[in-house]
């Protein structure tokens, strides 16, 4: 077999049997480069010819190995930023009212959302409204129950009631107390609004709670005259004056 030197091309004539079923190194006599012959007939590792292109193929494997741990290490970050932020979502959806009550305004992202928020902790129930007459005066009374639904002790808000026309805008208000000031969680409280010289054009009554300080200052005046007498429900439509016997 011709046995040529990969460093400097010199060609050598050598017997098969010197050669040896595994091969064996050979050493060049012109420029005294070393390299491994493989036995006729078998492909020659390149890496063993050429210990230079052996140290190149170590060395990728090297870099590749560093790429595939850069990858895994990329990933697991990405699932656990993914996984932090399903918690944190998770989070905020099941205590909203909780973030409701540190910041008001995320109660507008809640609601465009599609989630009831009721960042008081109380709702109301049993709502009884009446229409009456002090002298020629007419007066909505709106009473009913605040029931604390939250997981712990509240401060009262107050109650905005909103007398609106049929064409829903709103002709009066007034704001009125929750009874008692505290309500620990799962009791209730009672509150009672008076509306005096309701307008008789107010057909609807829509009831809102709102911070004691957003209300106005004179929110919680004086209460008006008791009513002398109570009509039924059908008596919004009657004027003010006409005899209703």
């Amino acid at each position: 077999m011709i046995l040529t030197c990969p460093n400097c091309e010199t060609q050598y004539f050598a017997d098969d049997s010197t050669i040896g079923e595994s091969g064996r190194t050979v050493k060049c006599a012109a420029c005294g480069h070393s390299w491994f012959v493989a036995p006729p007939g078998l492909e020659m590792d390149p890496a063993r010819a050429n210990p230079a292109a052996a140290h190149e193929i170590y060395r990728e494997r090297v870099r590749e190995q560093r790429r595939r741990k850069s990858r895994t290490v990329a990933l697991l970050s990405w699932i656990g930023t993914a996984v932090l932020f399903f918690a944190l979502g998770v989070a905020a959806i099941m205590f909203r009212n909780d973030v409701v009550k540190v910041f008001p305004r995320a109660a507008a992202a809640y609601k465009m959302a599609g989630f009831t928020v009721n960042r008081f902790g109380i709702e109301f129930a049993d709502i009884e409204r009446s229409r009456t007459f002090n002298d020629t005066i007419p007066v909505v009374t709106v009473s009913g129950r605040a029931v604390n639904v939250a997981r712990s002790t509240v401060d009262t808000p107050l109650v905005k009631v909103d007398l609106k026309d049929e064409r829903g805008r709103t002709v009066a208000t007034r704001f009125g107390a929750i009874q008692p000031a505290q309500l620990a969680a799962g009791s209730e409280g009672s509150f009672q609004v008076v509306l005096e010289q309701a307008p008789m054009e107010s057909f609807q009554v829509e009831l809102s709670l709102v911070d004691r300080g957003d209300a106005p200052p004179d929110a919680l005046a004086a209460p008006a005259p008791a009513a002398d007498a109570a009509l039924p429900e059908a008596a919004d439509e009657t004027p003010a004056g006409e005899d209703t016997e």
